[in-house]
């Protein structure tokens, strides 16, 4: 009888989801994501199947990460809009500031491949809708107390919201001029107290 494969799937998918951000999913071999993960060949094709199985794994944590971490930041506000605005400007300040990873794994996959993979594209867009319902939520919270107008499209909004996330992460790669990113976030703010 084999012996089961020991590993901590978390921490697999975590190193080869930093090898595939940093160098895309084309650029990135086996037998490099075999170094980065510590799993022999065999391992990581009795885990996952394949380099794609291997990286829908790693957007789905990323995914499924970024929407709980959304969700937990507007949740735990008073005020929907302030968190909103907080999640913008904590944005433009990273970009500015270049810390972290100022793009987005799942924005990057998409420039990258979603144009060449229907898998990828569908499971990207569970993922931005997912994300895109956090703000929904949020949204109606926000009509609900009488800081949005009655009247207000809560989808239309927070496509709205979307597409200026999407927009600034790929301006951050572009190391854009200092108060570059901060300009956009404050006419988007501007736009969702209109």
């Amino acid at each position: 009888m084999a012996r089961p494969i020991e590993y901590d799937r978390d921490k697999v998918l975590d190193k080869a989801m930093q090898t595939f951000w940093e160098q895309g999913y084309c650029a990135t071999s086996m037998s490099t994501l075999v170094e980065t993960t510590d799993l022999k060949p065999g391992s990581l094709y009795a885990a996952f199947e394949s380099k794609q199985g291997l990286f829908l794994a790693t957007l789905d944590r990323y995914g499924a990460r970024s929407a709980e971490n959304l969700r937990a930041h507007l949740d735990r506000a008073d005020s929907p809009l302030d968190a909103i605005d907080a999640f913008f400007d904590r944005l433009a300040e990273d970009i500015e500031k270049k810390r972290g990873k100022t793009s987005c794994f799942l924005v990057n996959t998409v420039l990258e491949l979603s144009q060449r993979d229907a898998q990828i594209r569908k499971r990207i867009n569970r993922h931005f809708a997912e994300i895109q319902s956090a703000f929904v939520d949020a949204l109606e919270d926000a009509r609900e107390k009488g800081e949005l107008d009655a009247r207000t499209d809560c989808d239309a909004l927070a496509g709205f919201l979307m597409n200026n996330i999407w927009g600034l992460r790929v301006l951050a790669g572009t190391k854009p001029a200092p108060g570059r990113a901060r300009q956009v976030v404050e006419l988007v703010k501007k736009v969702l107290r209109f």
